[in-house]
């Protein structure tokens, strides 16, 4: 099975933070030719345009260079960067909260249905989504510690994502086997209870990352929906190192959605919630602090292979190295063929 990427990941959906939009850019004339009025209406003169233009040409650019940069700083951070707590690098049940342990005790068992793991998680005032704790807190403590003694480095950094300038993408760190086991072994037991309607039980890939708000970084997050089946966000920060930044939610993508009808959940350290994906969020303003984050996009090939989620088509794939965006070829073995 080889992982790929739809080729739209190339055009679509690029997020212009000056705009707070997410625009297709196949070419300048089109882009030019497509968003007239938006632009006529957002942008303060030429200088601003061109800036906007600059914007997103660096964006597509990044997009094209992505997989080879990745694997160029991957290769670099495993020879350069020395690890401050390599001992959790190596995935330990104890890092897990007891209550999270006891959660998925209860999912693995064969007589196990969505009634009673209701019991062994907290719901919020947001339809499906759930919250519960998932590590102690000095795992959260020594993982903090690691990601911001990788983050005063000097070896070489990308970025989460699109929306996000600030953070650390996991892979390259090298915690993918970590990720690997966690998903697979714990979070995945859970997911099929909650989410069978979007591959719950069929998560086989993922994109991890930390993301960082505070004064000099990335500040608040703008109104999306994940590239992912299943998406845990996990507060890491102590609850007194930041205030604000909550999250709100709004609909599902497909579905008719209105300002006052957003919802916001408070994040708490060592907690995670978990929600759809496609379920579209974003954050409030910090107003002081800091505060990570740990975000497991879990993607789900059965699903995503029939249609891609950013454009809404059968996906054009494209081969690419890891996981990719989570699409999958079959790979056919010729010494089978008879």
């Amino acid at each position: 099975m080889t992982f790929c990427i739809c080729k739209c990941f190339m055009s679509r959906n690029i997020y212009i933070k000056s705009l707070d939009v997410h625009l297709d850019f196949f070419s300048k004339s089109q882009f030019l030719q497509s968003y007239n009025k938006l632009l006529s209406d957002t942008c303060q003169g030429s200088y601003h345009l061109s800036k906007v233009l600059e914007e997103v040409e660096e964006e597509v650019s990044r997009r094209k260079r992505l997989t080879l940069d990745s694997v160029e700083r991957q290769k670099y951070i495993q020879q350069n960067y020395t690890r401050l707590h390599p001992e959790i690098f190596d995935f330990q049940e104890d890092f897990l909260s007891p209550d999270f342990l006891r959660l998925v005790s209860f999912c693995k068992q064969d007589e196990a249905r969505f009634e009673g793991v209701c019991a062994y998680l907290s719901e919020t005032n947001v339809e499906r989504t759930y919250t519960f704790p998932v590590f102690t807190a000095k795992f959260c403590r020594l993982f903090l510690e690691e990601i911001m003694h990788f983050e005063q480095s000097d070896v070489p950094k990308g970025r989460p994502n699109t929306m996000n300038s600030y953070g650390v993408l996991l892979d390259e760190l090298g915690m993918y086997r970590f990720i690997d086991v966690f998903r697979e072994n714990y979070l995945e037991p859970i997911t099929s209870l909650l989410y069978p309607d979007w591959g719950g039980a069929m998560l086989d890939s993922h994109k991890a990352f930390i993301v960082q708000y505070g004064h000099g970084k990335d500040v608040d997050l703008g109104y999306h929906y994940d590239n992912a089946e299943v998406t845990l966000n996990v507060a890491l920060s102590p609850e007194d190192s930041f205030e604000g930044g909550d999250l709100f939610f709004g609909a599902m993508r497909n579905e008719i959605d209105s300002q006052k009808n957003w919802k916001t959940y408070s994040h708490r350290p060592t907690v995670g919630i978990l929600h759809r994906g496609q379920h579209r969020h974003g954050a409030y303003p910090i107003m002081q602090g800091s505060r990570y984050n740990l975000i497991v996009w879990m993607r789900a090939s059965a699903v995503r292979n029939k249609k891609c989620p950013m454009c809404d088509a059968v996906p054009d794939l494209e081969e690419t190295t890891g996981y990719g965006d989570g699409f999958t070829r079959q790979t056919m073995d010729v010494c089978s063929v008879v």
